[in-house]
């Protein structure tokens, strides 16, 4: 019977992740580095399976390049969530590639500091993905604002898993000094599914087209009681909100948002913390939600023409937000409200 090792499954579902996350490049709707970091996962997960599966020990320097690769690309992914600029405007990126290249050069050269450098590559990266994580959702600016909470429970999840798997190779370190690796194959096993769990995340953020199920539940920042310099600011965002309508933008996020207004990030969701007693994304949707409302009562338009008129992306975000903002589905409200709709009800029964 054909042996087939888990991490070939593991690489076979990263694989089709990619696909989709390719396709969905075309559209405008992956990033570079989260496309990397998929591919360096996926190709990873082979190496695994063929080390630990048919126990070829030949591979074991491909292994540890992309091992120390992986870290780093995942840090640089939910750090391109920071601000919008496009990789060859960050001026320190070629930094992050010495980790894969130190590693690359102690394989060629001396392997003794492989493991214990993987090891810190891990923590470090880790442990910058963990402030990162602890700074809040408002940290992922550039990230969409009907995604951003998926985004953050990304991040929290790769963070913590990045720790971990510098824990699995301490595991697997020991275990080597004092059994020869005799519990190796399981503890990498999982640290396989730990990776997994990461890839998922790493593709939910990818894909922000499928935002988390209670995304709305965010709960605002409310450490402190407005200020006079909030409330001004507040104002000032309503009345950019009712003149230029810039909730309709499906892509709005909080760095274009302070942008707009000319303020930092930082003042943009204080004043709406704090003043609104809401987030920044429930404050946005709140505004969509009512512009959804106007074209459900004064037009005939498809519900999903008007989910994208008023700047939602997806139907599930949509009435997840419609339903607690308003108590009811979008067709059950234009049932209600819309005089259009009912003519041509009694229309048809006719």
């Amino acid at each position: 019977m054909l042996f087939v090792p888990l991490p070939f499954v593991v690489a076979l579902l990263l694989f089709i992740l990619l696909i989709q996350m390719i396709r969905r490049q075309d559209e405008g709707g992956a990033h570079p580095f989260f496309l990397a970091w998929l591919t360096v996962a996926a190709v990873q997960s082979v190496v695994i399976g063929v080390r630990w599966g048919y126990d070829i020990v030949e591979i074991l320097p491909l292994q540890a390049i992309l091992a120390a690769a992986a870290p780093t690309l995942a840090w640089l992914s939910f750090d391109s969530l920071r601000t919008e600029r496009p990789p060859s405007q960050r001026p320190y990126l070629l930094l992050h590639l010495i980790p894969t290249l130190l590693v690359a050069g102690f394989v060629a050269f001396w392997p003794d500091p492989i493991s214990l450098t993987i090891i810190l590559i891990f923590l470090g990266y880790g442990a910058a993905l963990v402030r990162l994580a602890w700074a809040g959702p408002n940290v992922l600016g550039a990230s969409r604002l009907d995604g951003v909470i998926t985004s953050y429970r990304a991040l929290q999840l790769t963070a913590l898993s990045t720790v971990g798997s510098a824990m699995i190779d301490i595991l697997v370190t020991f275990d080597f000094a004092e059994t020869g690796g005799i519990y190796s194959g399981r503890i990498v096993a999982i640290a396989n599914i730990i990776g997994l769990l990461v890839l998922g995340a790493a593709a939910t953020v990818a894909g922000a087209s499928q935002p988390a199920a209670d995304e709305s539940s965010e709960e605002p920042a409310l450490s402190s009681q407005p200020t006079s310099d909030d409330a001004a600011v507040a104002t000032a965002l309503d009345e950019l909100m009712q003149s230029r309508q810039p909730y309709r933008d499906v892509d709005l996020n909080l760095n274009r948002l302070a942008r707009k207004m000319g303020l930092s990030v930082r003042q943009v969701s204080n004043a709406i913390n704090r003043v609104k007693a809401m987030s920044v994304s429930q404050y946005v949707n709140d505004y969509r939600v009512k512009e959804a409302c106007k074209l459900l009562a004064e037009t005939d338009e498809a519900i999903t023409r008007i989910m994208f008129d008023a700047g939602f992306q997806t139907k599930s975000n949509f009435n997840r937000e419609f339903l607690r903002v308003t108590g009811m589905s979008p067709k059950a409200w234009r049932a209600r409200h819309n005089p259009i709709d009912e003519t041509n009800v009694i229309r048809l029964a006719g």
